[in-house]
């Protein structure tokens, strides 16, 4: 695949971790990130399964639950990109409507061929939702936070010009012993030249990436 002249090569990654944020939110990587409660003071913060940042402004994780719901507060998320089929449980709306947080259903099904007969242009509107910055904070999540939350995550590094090698490692730290093969190669194929038209609000340190 060739890559067009006013597109930066891709580059490789070191995945040490990722940067620290002002929130909660201090280590990005899955092994330190999606268990741990985080104290402060008299309340205890719990983040849901496979919780991480994933730059600034977004997040990704398993399916929250009640006990998340503090811990996602303090976020000051504006949005919820939400990858599954099934409706929005109410304790879930409930929590996004008292707190003023748009959801985003883009309903892709999940199973071990998920990706096979997607239709594309789901895929696109919600990286399209990922990348407009009125939406942010946002957090992303399917059921686990493993394959399709991965996928969209690693199309969204390619629009960042990571290279594939880095991509995959992210995508398997994250699905560990069930990371798939159609999801990897999904990412590899998927065509970013369909969302180079970029929205008038993704953020400029974004667009200077890509020109």
């Amino acid at each position: 695949m060739s890559t067009p002249h006013n597109r930066q090569r891709p580059m490789c990654h070191a995945l040490n971790g990722a940067p620290r944020s002002s929130s909660v939110v201090d280590d990005a990587s899955p092994e330190n990130s999606h268990t741990a409660p985080v104290n402060r003071g008299d309340q205890l913060f719990v983040p849901p399964l496979n919780f991480s940042m994933v730059d600034y402004g977004v997040y990704r994780c398993g399916f929250p639950d009640i006990p998340n719901f503090p811990f996602l507060k303090s976020l000051g998320l504006r949005s919820v990109i939400y990858l599954c089929t099934e409706p929005y449980p109410e304790a879930n709306m409930h929590f996004l409507n008292s707190n003023g947080i748009r959801l985003f259903q883009f309903g892709m099904e999940g199973s071990k061929e998920s990706f096979v007969n997607i239709p594309e242009g789901i895929f696109r509107s919600a990286l399209q939702a990922l990348l407009d910055e009125r939406n942010r904070p946002l957090l992303i999540h399917c059921k686990r936070g493993k394959h399709r939350t991965g996928c969209l995550v690693g199309c969204f590094r390619k629009l960042q010009n990571w290279c594939l090698a880095s991509i995959f490692d992210e995508y398997q730290r994250f699905a560990a012993d069930k990371a798939r093969v159609p999801d990897q190669r999904f990412i590899e194929l998927f065509d970013i030249s369909s969302v180079e038209h970029l929205p008038s609000s993704t953020p400029p340190y974004f667009k200077s990436r890509n020109r």
